[in-house]
C-alpha cells in the first residue's frame, strides 16, 4: 500500500468516528432525590429541597376574667332609705357601695341586721323574698354581686308595724348592719317601726 493510500484510509476511519460521536445523544440522569423528602423543588446539583412549611396558625389566647375577691372590712359603705309603706308593712332598702379607693369586690348572701335605738333588740330573720322585695320567684340561691364604682348592691329589710294584738310597734331610729360574710358592722341612720324584721339577700 502506497503512502497516499494509507493517509486516505486513516482519514476515513477518523471521519467515521467523529460521525458516530456526533449522532449519539447522552441520556440525562434523573435528579437525585433526598431520602424521605417528597414534593420538593429540584435545585442545582440534582438535590431536592424540602418544601416550605407554612407557619401554623396560633390559637388566640383567651384570658379568663379575674375572679373578684369577697369584700373585706373597710371596702363597703352602707346607707339606708325608707321604702314607701304599705298597709301594716314597713321597708328599708340597704345600699352597699364600694368605699372610696377600694378595689372591686363581691358580696354573696344575707347581711346581718339588728335594731338599734328606739326599742328592744330585734334580730332580722333571713328570708329569700317578701312583700316588698327579695329574690325572684323560683330561686332561693343568693347571687354573687360585684361592687364597683357606681354599681352598688342592695338588700331589703321588711317589718310589720302592728303586732298580733293590734298594738303599734316601736319606732327604731337606726339599724346595725353587717355586710354578708363580714364582721364590719355599721350603724345606719334610718327609721322603721316594727316588732319583727326580715332581711333579704343582696342583689345587683
Amino acid at each position: 500500500m502506497s503512502y497516499r493510500t494509507g493517509i486516505l484510509a486513516a482519514l476515513g476511519v477518523l471521519t467515521l468516528g467523529l460521525t458516530a460521536c456526533s449522532s449519539s445523544t447522552p441520556t440525562a440522569s434523573p435528579p437525585a432525590t433526598l431520602p424521605g423528602v417528597t414534593g420538593g423543588a429540584t435545585v442545582a446539583g440534582g438535590s431536592t429541597a424540602a418544601p416550605a412549611t407554612p407557619p401554623s396558625s396560633q390559637e388566640a389566647k383567651t384570658t379568663a376574667p379575674a375572679r373578684q375577691a369577697a369584700c373585706a372590712a373597710g371596702q363597703v359603705d352602707v346607707t339606708a332609705d325608707v321604702m314607701s309603706p304599705a298597709t301594716g308593712h314597713r321597708g328599708v332598702k340597704l345600699t352597699f357601695s364600694l368605699a372610696a379607693g377600694a378595689v372591686p369586690c363581691t358580696l354573696t348572701g344575707y347581711p346581718g341586721v339588728d335594731t338599734g335605738a328606739g326599742g328592744p333588740l330585734v334580730h332580722a330573720d333571713r328570708t329569700p323574698r317578701g312583700y316588698m322585695g327579695g329574690l325572684p320567684q323560683g330561686s332561693d340561691e343568693p347571687p354573687t354581686v360585684t361592687l364597683e364604682s357606681g354599681r352598688p348592691g342592695t338588700a331589703v329589710v321588711e317589718g310589720i308595724a302592728v303586732d298580733s294584738s293590734g298594738n303599734h310597734c316601736p319606732l327604731y331610729t337606726n339599724l346595725q348592719v353587717t355586710p354578708p360574710n363580714s364582721t364590719d358592722t355599721r350603724t345606719v341612720t334610718v327609721t322603721i317601726d316594727s316588732c319583727a324584721l326580715h332581711v333579704h339577700p343582696v342583689t345587683g
